[in-house]
Formats: C-alpha cells, structure tokens, sequence
C-alpha cells in the first residue's frame, strides 16, 4: 500500500515471486470511468473507489488459509484498509506501506510510460493519505531502498512471531 509511485507493483511482483503466493494487481479492477477520470487527472473520491474495494475485499475473501496473495492498492485511507481487512477476520491481512516523500513520488509517476495515472493526482493522495504508522499488521518500509532490500524486510516481517 502506499501513493502512486511508491512501488506497489515492483514489490509485489518480487514478493509473489519469492513466496509463490498468487498476485493480484489492484489496478487492473478500477471501474472504466475511474481510470478515465484517473487519466484525466480528476482524483476518485470514497464513492469511486468503494465498489473497487469491495472487489478487492472479494479477492481476498475467497483465499484460502493455505495460499497466500499479494494484493496491490493504495489503501489511502484507514477505512479502506478496514475494508480490506474485513475480508479475511480470522486470517488477517497484512499491509506493507511502502513510506515515499512527495518529490520522489512525483518524479517517479513522471517517468512512467504508459500508466493511466496522472502526475497531477499526485499530490490529491498525499492529502488523501492516513499514514497507517500506529496500526496492527502494518509494516513501513523506506520505498526508495533497493527492491531487493524491501522485499527482504518485507519476508522478515512476514515470517516474524505476532508481538
């Protein structure tokens, strides 16, 4: 989880890769209308994105205990991650917030050929986002350290007895 740029696809490919958990990509389930604001630099609002998340609730939903996923999606807010976690209750969802400043943000969602989201929206997600630093089942992680470096923090966090 974390803004536009912060690396949620990168991590989650390598992180799938190195537990073969299935990856499910958030982005690819926006509604059409939401990618065409998104394009058009409109920021979604709570309206727009709750039929996305429940979507997404669904995915994790139907995991089953002994198959892992790894799941994309911004997570902005904390009721989105409540959403997400009302998924699998007994289970748990964890979340990675990849921690990204804006400037890095903005560099980044610049440079990326092809991407329907738009630099303008940017800084929408910074004033959208509630940072998730005293929640449960939350790890940061510094999303400007090499991948190989978070996705190795990311599995020792994974692996690590429940405090």
């Amino acid at each position: 989880m974390g803004v536009s740029g912060c690396g949620k696809s990168s991590v989650a490919q390598q992180l799938a890769a190195a537990t073969g958990w299935t990856l499910y990509e958030g982005d690819t389930y926006h509604a059409p209308e939401s990618v065409r604001k998104m394009q058009a630099g409109i920021a979604l609002t709570d309206d727009d994105r709750s039929h996305w998340l429940q979507h997404l609730a669904q995915i994790l939903a139907l995991a089953t205990p002994a198959a892992g996923v790894v799941l994309t999606c911004s997570a902005l807010k904390r009721k989105y991650r409540d959403c997400l976690r009302a998924a699998l209750p007994e289970q748990g969802v964890g979340f990675v917030f990849l921690d990204l400043d804006f400037a890095t943000a903005l560099q980044r969602v610049q440079q990326r050929p092809g991407h329907f989201f738009s630099p303008d929206l940017v800084a929408n997600q910074f004033a959208t986002l509630e940072r998730p630093d005293a929640e449960a089942g939350v790890v940061g992680v510094d999303a400007t350290l090499p991948l190989a470096d978070i996705v190795r923090r990311v599995n020792a966090w994974r692996v690590a007895p429940a405090a």
